[in-house]
């Protein structure tokens, strides 16, 4: 039986990269999915899923807007009845600086994406998800538990992510909603190429410093981060909240 047969997931920034990836795998192992995004992509991205219209939605929203996001768990929920999982996905890198040098504007937007918009669904998604219980999947970053010395708001929001996850596996666990967090390597997408291309590096140059930094074979693919987060929100994971799921390639084990 597919691990997630019957199951309705709400995958935040599902139109590309990690996002696309973790909806995939998980139609695959049988959930409806519902992509949010504020990326019109999304729509071209469900209809990739390969999966009826019944069984998968895009809703077009911005996680930072409390309004939009109330509105599409509601949707969400009307469509199909139930929420069970929920997949804060959606974050931005923002400028690649210290924090000596990041102004307050940025550092804020990046926030607002981060860890607010995270926090907006969860309390949105919540109250949906009660009455059946489910899975919070919130996914952070190795720089949430470790520094680099740069992307200063990047580190600090994906390191609030990985305590409210905590916090939230206690809050909700008399509710049976489990919360966990996951903390990818650098996998190569988008947001790392945005990255490499602010150091003022080719990827062709960039790409070996960064296999480097993971000793199990070099950078992981969005499927390494996706088969991860169907664990966690499949019942097999059904004693596990509150926990941090790393999948770095050892990145964080030197």
């Amino acid at each position: 039986m597919p691990r997630l047969e019957n199951k309705v997931a709400v995958i935040t920034g599902g139109s590309n990269g990690l996002g696309q990836a973790i909806a995939a795998r998980m139609a695959e192992e049988g959930a409806s999915i519902v992509v949010l995004d504020v990326d019109p992509a999304g729509e071209k991205a469900v209809t990739k899923l390969g999966v009826s219209g019944n069984e998968s939605r895009f809703i077009q929203c911005d996680v930072t807007q409390e309004g939009q996001i109330k509105r599409a768990m509601e949707e969400a929920h009307n469509a199909f009845g139930r929420i069970d999982i929920l997949v804060n996905n959606a974050g931005i890198e923002g400028p690649n600086k210290t924090s000596e040098h990041y102004e307050l504007a940025d550092w804020e937007r990046v926030f607002a994406v981060n860890s607010t918009g995270v926090f907006l669904c969860t309390k949105h998604a919540v109250p949906l998800m009660r009455d059946g219980g489910g899975s919070i999947v919130n996914i952070s970053s190795i720089y949430g538990i470790v520094g680099g010395g740069d992307v200063a708001a990047y580190h600090a929001s994906k390191a609030a992510v990985r305590v409210m996850t905590k916090n939230d596996a206690l809050a909700f666990a008399a509710d049976n909603i489990r919360a966990n967090s996951v903390h990818p390597g650098f996998i190569p997408t988008a947001m790392v190429d945005r990255f490499v291309e602010d150091t003022g590096l080719e990827m062709r140059d960039a790409r070996p410093m960064l296999d480097d930094l993971h000793p199990l074979g070099g950078m992981g693919t969005p499927d390494d981060i996706a088969w991860g987060v169907v664990y966690l929100a499949s019942d097999e994971a059904r004693w596990v909240t509150g926990a941090e799921l790393v999948i770095d390639g050892g990145y964080t084990a030197r």
